[in-house]
């Protein structure tokens, strides 16, 4: 091709964006987003750091997992990145029940890298400490759970916010 080819090119796609974008018909914000300005409930921030860090965890939940919990309950979220999906899953969250339910499911797996420490540790017996310390955080976790299911205030349609 020849730069004339190139700078022909070049002034068609321009002038491509500028009719689309003049007609305001170009918009560059994502769904994406005016979805993470949607109202959040304030402890989705921390669980998604306390739940996805293996550090803090004990457990590493991929994608599917996250996926998996909100197919348990009757969720439907996209696959995306882990906190955005934690946030999906819990962006709406007015009710202690489906906050249960969830944690439940979440609960679920836990209990399952339980049982996997649990074996790896019985057959690698000089890795057990280590199996030991991720069952120890998986354990704090859950406690962690369960305090947010005790602290959550439902909220209710019809309830005014300068009464909350």
């Amino acid at each position: 091709m020849k730069t004339s080819d190139f700078s022909d090119l070049r002034a068609e796609f321009d002038a491509f964006v500028r009719e689309k974008c003049d007609t305001e018909s170009c918009d560059t914000s994502s769904d994406e987003n005016s979805e993470e300005n949607q109202y959040v409930p304030g402890f989705v921030d921390e669980l998604g750091d306390k739940l996805l860090a293996p550090y803090h965890s004990g457990v590493y939940l991929s994608r599917m997992d996250i996926k998996r919990v909100a197919e348990a309950i009757d969720e439907s979220i996209p696959i995306k990145e882990r906190k955005k999906m934690v946030k999906a899953l819990f962006r709406h969250t007015t009710r202690r029940s489906y906050l249960q339910d969830a944690f439940n499911e979440f609960n679920r797996h836990f209990g399952g890298r339980i049982l996997i420490y649990t074996e790896l540790s019985e057959a690698f017996p000089a890795s057990k400490p280590i199996f030991d310390s991720h069952i120890a955080k998986i354990r704090k976790t859950q406690k962690m759970l369960d305090q947010i299911v005790m602290d959550f205030e439902e909220i209710e349609a019809t309830d005014d916010p300068m009464m909350i």
